[in-house]
């Protein structure tokens, strides 16, 4: 069974999170939420209390196929804080796969990981990701995956599934949804 390392801090856009997550595990995908909060529970952009499954510093990243980063102002806080950054960075080298949504891309900006690669995020960072892709929804760039925002989280989630469990379980979890 494939494993995905959520991050989770407070201020995470809950519909970047919840649409990916589910779409993850109903491909028979563990996911496993780490707070980097301190504590379990973590308060999402619009006041939704979302509880972690673990926190951050409980978690053998190295155990992991796949990190997710979602977005919101939380990675404001991931980037002062700088473990996500390493952690993707990480990842990369191992040739795993690093999907991040939204402003996430900042993070995988941070950690040197969107050099020549093809890419999207959310509008409001275009001014730091100058090369971001506007008219596409989900970008795939070899290990890279990312999406722009809350409006794209299920077919960013579908495509980690087709990622991760192959294109006959994504097309079965997207009848599944009625995507």
């Amino acid at each position: 069974m494939k494993r995905v390392l959520c991050v989770l801090e407070n201020g995470v856009e809950e519909a970047e999170l919840v649409a990916p997550v589910d779409v993850l595990r109903r491909a028979e995908v563990d996911v496993v939420m780490a707070s980097f909060s301190g504590q379990l529970e973590v308060t999402g952009k619009q006041g939704i209390v979302i509880k972690a499954d673990e926190l951050i510093y409980e978690v053998d990243a190295g155990s992991f196929d796949a990190l997710f980063l979602p977005g919101g102002p939380a990675v404001m806080s991931l980037r002062a804080d700088g473990r996500a950054t390493e952690m993707a960075k990480q990842f990369a080298a191992e040739g795993k796969p690093v999907a991040a949504i939204c402003a996430a891309p900042l993070l995988l900006k941070d950690a040197g990981l969107l050099d020549g690669k093809r890419y999207t995020a959310h509008d409001s960072v275009w001014g730091e990701l100058t090369e971001a892709l506007g008219d596409e929804r989900v970008v795939v760039d070899g290990n890279i995956i990312t999406s722009r925002g809350p409006g794209t989280a299920m077919e960013f989630g579908l495509k980690l599934v087709e990622v991760l469990a192959g294109e006959e379980k994504a097309s079965q979890v997207a009848a599944e949804v009625m995507v």
